[in-house]
């Protein structure tokens, strides 16, 4: 069982820049692929960013691709969402996911083993 817990949201004028953070529970961090997916109100949750076990390779939305970067740290058992130039369209509720089989090619369809709560983002304006 893996437990996740987002972290960092709030509220951002456009332009402006957030890091989200996920933690995880458990000693077997290093063999999940993560990922983050957000829901905006109204629409379905969507894919955003996702990294390899081994950090080796990492898969972007096209709306986000060159704004944000997603990272990570095993030791701390953390995954990282670096969100820079935020735009209003962003807004949303972002999920961690952990999935043990996918790969960052495969797990944009959210098929994955553990959510987090998720974490809400807002940028005004």
């Amino acid at each position: 069982q893996v437990q996740l817990v987002e972290s960092g949201g709030g509220l951002v004028q456009a332009g402006g820049s957030l890091r989200l953070s996920c933690a995880a529970s458990g000693r077997t961090f290093s063999r999940y692929l993560m990922g983050w997916f957000r829901q905006a109100p109204g629409k379905e949750r969507e894919f955003v960013a996702a990294i390899s076990r081994s950090a080796g390779s990492t898969n972007y939305a096209d709306s986000v691709k060159g704004r944000f970067t997603i990272s990570r740290d095993d030791v701390k058992s953390t995954v990282y969402l670096q969100m820079n130039s935020l735009k209003p369209e962003d807004t949303a509720v972002y999920y961690c996911a952990a999935d043990l089989n996918s790969y960052t090619t495969t797990v944009t369809k959210g098929i994955v083993d553990y959510w987090g709560k998720g974490t809400l983002v807002t940028v005004s304006s």
